[in-house]
């Protein structure tokens, strides 16, 4: 996972590197957050308006990722799991519209993608916060869990902004449909702080608004298949890149690789998509769809896909890369 996004990180340096020159508006910040490495680049010339960009933009984005970890301490995801099985709990609007997004997709996708298998708990892949080693779920205890996952079963009220989980084991994961709402949010404090242009990549997940004078933002796209090589650059402005892999967060053992994206019927991580990537204008468009993908497989994503005809996807599978359309038109060589 490090190796991937320090990669993408230099490639989008490598982009602006004639700018910097010419112009010293061009600053980079990055920080951990949220499990991965989250890097802010800002083009504005006024400095002030710079260093309240980027202490906006982190403040911002660790308030929510401290409402949405499922390791934080306190977090609404924690209490909702301590509650499951009692009363409802009011959540903050922010970690309510994730629910709510979390809900569309789920429906949308018939349930390939369900923030319910936070209650596969006994997975660990060597990297969580609490200092877990590798290890594989037992499958009797997988087995037992899978009663505690339905996305149906996430009881969510918008107008008392309150929600639920009815029975005790119960408990969520948003790490799949929360990293972007939270990284747009700290991009909305840039705008709001009035730089020229920014973009923040959260581990592969990129947003930005407006573009460097005179070129767009320039993000390399990860070869899924083959994690040390790119598959491609895209031209990007106002707009988001989703990424989703068995690359990112897995380890290898008896054979096989073992990676953080469950498929919510069984509990065991997803086989045959290796990864994802969306481009689109908005994140609504793509959030929680690429894991859902990784779920569903090639023939569901194209389905689902074709349904959303403003998103551009190369799909990684065991013996072929597929591209959409868009995605033939957009994606430019290396280098």
């Amino acid at each position: 996972m490090r190796r991937r996004e320090f990669t993408l990180g230099l490639l989008v340096t490598a982009g602006l590197q004639g700018l910097a020159r010419a112009d010293e508006g061009v600053q980079h910040e990055e920080r951990a957050l949220m499990g991965t490495r989250v890097r802010i680049t800002l083009v504005e010339a006024d400095a002030a308006k710079r260093r309240a960009a980027f202490e906006a933009a982190w403040t911002r984005m660790g308030a929510l990722a401290d409402q949405m970890s499922r390791y934080r301490e306190g977090s609404v995801v924690r209490q909702l799991a301590a509650r499951a099985g009692g009363a409802p709990l009011a959540v903050p609007a922010e970690t309510l519209q994730v629910l709510l997004a979390a809900r569309e997709v789920a429906a949308f996708t018939g349930g390939a993608f369900d923030a319910s298998v936070g209650a596969y708990r006994d997975w660990h892949f060597g990297d969580d916060a609490e200092g877990h080693a590798a290890e594989i779920a037992d499958a009797h205890r997988l087995a037992e869990q899978r009663r505690l996952v339905g996305w149906r079963r996430i009881e969510l009220d918008a107008k008392a902004r309150t929600a639920r989980l009815p029975s005790p084991g119960m408990a969520l994961d948003l790490g799949g449909i929360a990293k972007l709402p939270i990284l747009q949010a700290g991009l909305a404090e840039t705008a709001r702080s009035g730089v020229a242009a920014a973009m923040i990549d959260g581990g592969g997940d990129v947003v930005c608004h407006g573009n460097p004078p005179g070129r767009d933002w320039r993000v390399g796209i990860r070869d899924p298949r083959a994690p040390q090589r790119l598959a491609g650059v895209v031209a990007l402005r106002d707009g988001v890149v989703a990424s989703s892999g068995d690359y990112e967060r897995f380890f290898d053992r008896a054979g096989r690789r073992w990676h953080h994206v469950l498929d919510p019927a069984s509990g065991w991580p997803t086989q045959g998509v290796h990864g994802v990537a969306l481009v689109a204008r908005d994140i609504g468009a793509v959030n929680g769809l690429g894991a859902a993908i990784m779920v569903g497989g090639l023939q569901r994503g194209q389905r689902w896909l074709a349904q959303r005809p403003g998103v551009d996807a190369l799909i990684a599978t065991d013996d072929s890369t597929w591209l959409s359309s868009g995605m033939q038109a957009r994606l430019t060589p290396a280098g």
